[in-house]
C-alpha cells in the first residue's frame, strides 16, 4: 500500500514537471531563439561595412573641422607660434 502511494506520488510529480516543462518550452521556445539570434548575427555581419563607412565618414567630416577651426584661430591669433606648423607642436 506505501508503496502504490509512493508510485502515485512519484507519477503525479512527473507528469507536473512534464507539463511545466511543456509550458516552459511554449513559452521560452530554445529553436526559435537560437535562430533569431543567427539571423541577427547575419544581419550585423552583412551591415558592418556600411557601419564602418559611416564612422569613417564622420571621423573624417571631424578632423575637416577641427583643422578648418585650427586654421582659422591661427589666422585671427596675433601670436607667432600659432602660424604655420608650430601650433601641432604646441598641442
Amino acid at each position: 500500500m506505501v508503496q502504490v502511494e509512493a508510485l502515485q506520488t512519484n507519477l503525479k510529480r512527473l507528469t507536473n514537471f512534464l507539463v511545466y516543462t511543456k509550458n516552459y518550452l511554449i513559452r521560452h521556445n530554445p529553436i526559435k531563439e537560437a535562430l533569431d539570434s543567427i539571423v541577427a548575427s547575419l544581419k550585423e555581419a552583412l551591415t558592418v561595412r556600411k557601419k564602418l563607412k559611416m564612422a569613417r565618414y564622420r571621423v573624417n567630416y571631424n578632423l575637416y573641422r577641427f583643422n578648418k577651426l585650427e586654421s582659422q584661430i591661427a589666422e585671427n591669433s596675433q601670436h607667432a607660434f600659432l602660424t604655420g606648423k608650430n601650433l601641432n607642436a604646441t598641442r
